[in-house]
Parts: C-alpha cells; structure tokens; sequence
C-alpha cells in the first residue's frame, strides 16, 4: 500500500519510517526544503534512537522518499496522514490547527483517487469533523473518508513503542475508512496488537485524556514527594507500594522537577480550551497544570536553598547537567531546566551547563547560561552540582572526580538517581525528591 505522510517532524517522520519498515511504500513529504535536503543526506532533523538507521535502511530498500510537492506525493496513496504540528495559539492556549487544515485544503485540491486521510496530529474534538467540510468544499470528486489515529508515541522510545504498541486507536465514521486503516496496520494486527475502532470523535479525545491523566499521575507523584521530604518519607518506597497495585501501575510514579516536552503542557492546556468551550470544567486537570507550573521554579528555589539560601547563594555558580526534558531526546519544549535556570540567574548565580544532546536547542532558550563540552568541565569550580535530566552518562559519575572539581561537595539530585547513603559516603552534601 502506498501512504503518503504530510509532515515530517517527529511524529511523521518516525510514523512514517516504522511503516515503510512494515513494507508499505511510504512518501514524507514536507514545506521545508531543508528538511528535505537533510533528509535525502541522512541527516535527522530530531534525535531519536535508531531513527537514523530505520530511515537510511528503508531509503535503500526503496520503500521511503521524501518530497516537498504534496500533489505528487499523495498520488496513489490509499491513506494521506496529516502529521503537522499544533502548537498553542498565542493569546488563548487553544491548540492552532492551522497547518491542519491548510493541509486539508491542498489534499483536497490535489486528490487524484480514493483515499483516506487520517488526523496523526494531536487535535482537539471535532477538527476531523472540520478536515471532512474542508475536503467536501476542495470539490474532490473522489470518494474520501477522515479519519483520526492518534499517536502515543514516547520520545527517546518512539520507534518500539510504533512497532509494539500498548494500542492502536482508529476512529472511523464509515467502512471504507475502517477496511483501509486494518490493512495500513495489517502487519501488528496479525502480532496481535489491540486494535481499537471508535468513533472520530471518542479517538481525537481519548489522545487528549490519556495525556492529561499521565500529566496527572506525574504531578500526584511530586506533590507526594513534598510532603515526604516534610513528614521524613521516602517518596520511591511510596511509589513502590502505591505502583505494585495492578489498579495503579509503576509507570509515570518518578519524582521530578516536573513534567515538560511537546506533548503534556500542550495538551493538558489544549483539553482545558476545550472543556471551557463545552461548559465542562476540568478541574483536576487545571490543578495539575497548575502545579506543574509553579514546581520548576520551585525547584530552582531548592537549589537556591541547597548554596545556603538567596543572600549566600549570589555570586555562586551552579553545574547543571541535562538540559532536556527527559533523556534520549534533544527536545527542549517545556524542559523544566528553562524555569530552574532562569530562577538562579534571577538569584545572581551563575549557570554552566551540559547536555549530551539538547545544548544547540537550549542555547537560545537560555542565553544566561554557559554550556560547556562535558559533565567534568560544568563541574569544575562549580559551588553545587545539579542533575536535571537522568541521562544515562550522569548516573556513572566519578564521583571522587567530581568533589576534586567542584568548589564545594554539594549534590543536588532533582531525579533521584543516585543512593542518599552512596553519595553521602563520597563524601557530599546531598539533596533529592521526597527523600528525608
């Protein structure tokens, strides 16, 4: 089958490769040249694990090709992904579906068979219903269906969770949709993926809502660690207990600085628009953005804490290593580091940084902070370490090394990888997340 993937950022390109490795014969096609240049080099616009291996192997199987010319590109194509972002809108946090619907505008003008177009981007409750007017007003007179498969794809582990899904949700108004989208995904219905089939508009919420509840446990999990820390718990032994109940789960019960990335603030907000629009109020949900927000700076108060508090901490300087939101991504949006950043520079500390991956997507988002070459060179005079981002090089530190370095034996753990009696035995004074 041919599919043709309208943006080739991260969603479309990583889609966009995992079914070309399934077989399908797949054109990503995309407004920006360079991208496309890129592409056809090998460069990968987005750092993901093994996506640059995925692409390169099926560019030379002959299953994958990249394009600007949309109207070329969709010939053939039995389904048209629109893959384009949705940022928020400024002024009112609704989610901007503008590139949506352009592209469903030039789809629509373009159509030169049957086909189906599917909504891959995260949209709001009833856009697909919008796409269907769109196409139906392009004057196609080909027969068309809309329908919505949103992704739940999670950065640094995209391409397995593509290949392995918890779940493949489709919502389809008619059958012609239905039977074109059980053959795209034919090759993980026969390794017996759950396929589920709902309505358009169950499937756009159901991305939204899973989002939001993930946001939630996140928060849950911090407001918990907080009050560890006061009544002297430990928030991972709390984890362990609430997460082996089969009710709750393991997952997402991590305690941190706060969630960020291109999904969870975007959503959570754009979901809030909506229930506002609907007269359905969110309350949970406007807590959970709430907090979230207010936890970053929270935590670059608690470094503040850690250098002796706000008169002490001026003029000190602070080693911060990660920059990214989560590690295996070089994704910046929302990272929490911004804010905890931004809070020390407004304290009168200095800030040297690295990142193994997010350092040239950080530097303009951060331009008070000083990024260096390595985790050894940040850390050398540095009056507290500080661990941001639980990247797999930070979790190995020499940690006799870095007390050589560093100006003072301060070790601010904001994700708990390391053992309070380990880095404590090193000789450190050391900070983390719900522990006493």
């Amino acid at each position: 089958m041919k599919i043709a993937m309208v943006g080739s950022g991260y969603v479309g390109l990583v889609s966009g490769a995992c079914f070309a490795d399934f077989g399908h014969d797949v054109v990503c096609i995309d407004k920006d040249q360079s991208k496309i240049d890129r592409l056809h080099a090998g460069v990968m616009p987005i750092y993901e694990p093994g996506l640059d291996a995925l692409v390169e192997n099926n560019v030379k199987a002959g299953r994958l090709s990249f394009t600007t010319d949309l109207a070329e590109g969709i010939k053939g194509a039995s389904a048209i992904f629109i893959a384009v972002g949705t940022p928020s809108r400024r002024g009112d946090g609704h989610a901007d579906l503008s590139f949506v619907y352009a592209v469903a505008r030039e789809v629509g003008e373009s159509l030169s068979n049957d086909a189906v177009i599917v909504t891959k981007s995260t949209v709001p409750v009833g856009t697909g219903d919008e796409v269907e007017r769109i196409l139906r007003e392009s004057g196609t007179t080909h027969r068309v269906a809309v329908v919505s498969n949103p992704e739940f794809l999670r950065e640094g582990a995209a391409i397995g969770d593509f290949k392995r899904p918890d779940r493949i949700v489709i919502g389809a108004e008619d059958d012609f949709g239905r039977e074109v989208m059980q053959e795209v995904y034919r090759p993980l219905f026969l390794n017996e993926s759950p396929i589920l089939f709902v309505s358009r508009r169950s499937a756009e919420i159901t991305k939204y809502a899973a989002n939001a509840f993930l946001a939630t446990k996140i928060t849950f999990i911090n407001e918990i660690a907080d009050l560890c820390e006061k009544v002297g718990g430990n928030v991972q032994d709390v984890a362990r207990g609430i997460g082996l109940d089969n009710r709750i789960g393991s997952k997402f019960l991590h305690a941190g600085p706060g969630y960020g990335g291109s999904c969870f603030p975007k959503d959570t907000l754009a979901l809030l628009k909506t229930a506002e629009d609907y007269d359905s109020p969110l309350r949970i949900v406007e807590a959970v953005a709430k907090v979230n927000d207010s936890r970053k700076r929270a935590m670059g108060r608690k470094v503040i804490e850690a250098l002796g508090g706000l008169d002490a901490a001026r003029g000190k300087r602070v080693a911060m290593l990660g920059l990214t939101f989560k590690p295996n991504t070089d994704d910046m949006r929302d990272s929490p580091s911004i804010a905890i950043a931004q809070t020390l520079a407004d304290s009168g500390v200095t800030v040297t940084a690295y990142d193994p991956e997010g350092m040239e997507l950080a530097k303009p988002l951060m331009p008070e902070v000083q990024m260096v070459d390595n985790s050894y060179e940040a850390i050398e005079g540095a009056d507290a370490v500080v661990i941001v981002t639980e990247w797999d090089a930070f979790r190995a530190l020499d940690l006799n090394r870095v007390k050589q370095l560093a100006k003072a034996p301060v070790l601010v753990d904001l994700r708990n990888i390391y053992k309070p009696d380990f880095a404590q035995a090193a000789g450190f004074t050391y900070y983390s997340i719900g522990r006493a």
